[in-house]
């Protein structure tokens, strides 16, 4: 009999690449209609860009998102993300809620007819902490793949959080906490209260049913030994 070699761990990781922010006006007929002339100037000006749709500014009803997304879709815009809207009022058919961002200055409105530039990969950041004084709601993803999180309170089930460095949460943790996402194997996740869905560590990860019922509810560190999760209590 031939002995089938193991398969090797899946690992998945983040990368940091430039995004640009759509901001609509109301109304958002005209402003669409702005949009429907700045594509007959430069008909090439979205094409390959990932695009965020920032709604903060405007009270708009689920419908309404609904359609906007389906009209921004119809122009070629594939919208990656929302910011400004609530978790619990995006769900199904709509792109992920997003938030944590870090502004990058304006996009320059090219010459009529000019080519669409290639996508830029952000240049290297300086490495520096995000603190939310705020518990994470279900539904919400913050990213930050420039240095470590640390949230003041509790992660709730059905969120995520996703740092290039370490994890920090001084309440329980619920959600999905991704550390390391940019390829940092030196990441680790610490919270008060450990009841995760998922953990990960530069690529690697653990469901809750993987991590079985031992550190379940106590405050613990995750790290990775030998290219595997290890979690240890600290009480």
């Amino acid at each position: 009999m031939t002995q089938t070699a193991p398969r090797p761990p899946i690992r998945f990781r983040g990368r940091s690449f430039m995004a640009m922010v759509l901001a609509p006006a109301l109304p958002v007929a005209d402003w669409l209609a702005d949009l429907d002339a700045l594509a007959r100037r430069s008909p090439a000006f979205f094409s390959g860009r990932p695009v965020i749709l920032d709604v903060s500014g405007l009270s708009l009803e689920r419908d309404d998102l609904v359609g906007l997304v389906s009209d921004l879709g119809a122009r070629d815009i594939a919208i990656l993300g929302i910011e400004g809207a609530g978790p619990t009022f995006l769900g199904p058919g709509l792109p992920p809620p997003l938030s944590g961002g870090r502004p990058a200055g304006d996009i320059a409105e090219p010459e009529p007819g000019a080519a669409a530039p290639p996508p830029v990969e952000a240049p290297p950041a300086p490495v520096r902490s995000l603190i939310l004084d705020n518990p994470v709601r279900s539904g919400q993803t913050i990213l930050h793949l420039e240095g470590d999180i640390t949230v003041m309170g509790s992660v709730a089930s059905g969120s995520e959080v996703i740092a290039g460095g370490s994890i920090h949460v001084y309440g329980t943790l619920r959600g999905r906490a991704i550390a390391g996402a940019a390829g940092n194997p030196q990441a680790r996740i610490y919270c008060r209260r450990f009841e995760p869905e998922l953990i990960a560590i530069d690529g690697l990860y653990r469901t809750a049913d993987d991590l079985g019922p031992g550190q379940r509810g106590q405050a613990v560190e995750v790290r990775l030994v030998a290219d595997a999760i290890k979690v240890t209590s600290l009480d």
